[in-house]
């Protein structure tokens, strides 16, 4: 968060952290109290049993609480359904992203 991405923080664009229980929890619990000392929202993908995060973030969305090698794939799909929504809302066309075909067969 340092440098570059906290310049980025604004009242008006959304912080958005997959914070589940393990090693770098912490961490991210301090990178939280950073967005939010600067007055930026935050939404956060948490644990089903963490109550601490509803105090920091504005908005949480809970998965739930797995095996820490599971925890990718759980958090995965409140992200997909995010930018999904996310997509709508600005009038993308969500079945012809831009420049796919690019990135599909360039090696």
């Amino acid at each position: 968060m340092k440098h570059g991405p906290i310049a980025l923080v604004d009242q008006q664009t959304p912080s958005v952290f997959v914070i589940p229980r393990g090693g770098i929890y912490p961490k991210v619990v301090s990178n939280m109290e950073e967005i939010r000392a600067r007055k930026g929202p935050i939404i956060a993908i948490a644990c089903e049993e963490d109550k601490e995060i509803a105090r920091i973030a504005d908005n949480v969305i809970y998965v739930p609480d797995v095996e820490e090698y599971l925890q990718p794939l759980v958090c995965a799909i409140p992200l997909q359904l995010l930018a999904y929504h996310v997509a709508l809302l600005r009038g993308c066309n969500i079945d012809r992203p831009r420049n796919l075909a690019k990135s599909v067969t360039v090696e």
